[in-house]
């Protein structure tokens, strides 16, 4: 059973405890915090990041995939805009200490209607199939929803992913639930999702 949009879940604690060693945390506004400029981080993004479709087998078909996307290693290679290593940094000095080790990619999505979506998965390619890690996901632009939900049946979790939110997924999360970003019918704009993930995790 889905229940109805959770944001006020969080409104008094950042992390919510999601059972068998998960957990979720929200910080809203993150990006304002003390980034002048956010409200131009997402029209830079989207002119500076090299985008690229992808098309994947499903089935007895080839589909395209439902969004445009980038990846790229902020320790090996250049940074395609300098502020995805601020924000990296950032992220490190929050959280580096508890994860154990610093985050190194980047993997950006733009959503450019609400026909883009992504499908229930768990970022479980590499280390995460078998270990905890985490994943923070900063939002620009458009709100969206961000639904999760155990593997193997139970509740689900939808939340509103507002622009300049930070969201982290840590402990088992990768493993024990998956997450989506749903289309939607309402008219919406375009937005681009940043997931920072340390290395070897996908």
């Amino acid at each position: 059973m889905e229940q109805a949009l959770q944001s006020s879940l969080f409104d008094h604690a950042d992390r919510r405890e999601l059972g068998d060693g998960a957990w979720l945390e929200i910080r809203s506004g993150w990006l304002c915090q003390d980034d002048a400029a956010d409200d131009s981080l997402f029209a830079e993004l989207r002119d500076a990041i090299p985008w690229r479709a992808e098309r994947r087998q499903m089935y007895d078909r080839v589909l395209d995939v439902p969004r445009l996307v980038s990846f790229h290693n902020l320790v090996t290679e250049p940074a395609p805009h300098p502020r995805l290593k601020h924000l990296r940094r950032r992220l490190n000095d929050t959280y580096a200490g508890e994860l154990g080790e610093p985050f190194t990619t980047a993997g950006l999505c733009l959503y450019r209607d609400g026909n883009d979506s992504v499908a229930w998965h768990g970022d479980n390619v590499g280390r995460s199939r078998t270990d905890d890690t985490m994943v923070a996901i900063v939002g620009l632009g458009a709100t969206r929803v961000f639904a999760l939900r155990p593997r193997g049946g139970g509740p689900s979790l939808r939340l509103r992913h507002n622009h300049g939110d930070l969201l982290v997924m840590g402990g088992s999360c990768q493993r024990t639930w998956e997450h989506a970003i749903p289309k939607t019918t309402r008219p919406t704009g375009p937005r681009i999702s940043i997931q920072f993930r340390p290395h070897d995790v996908r």
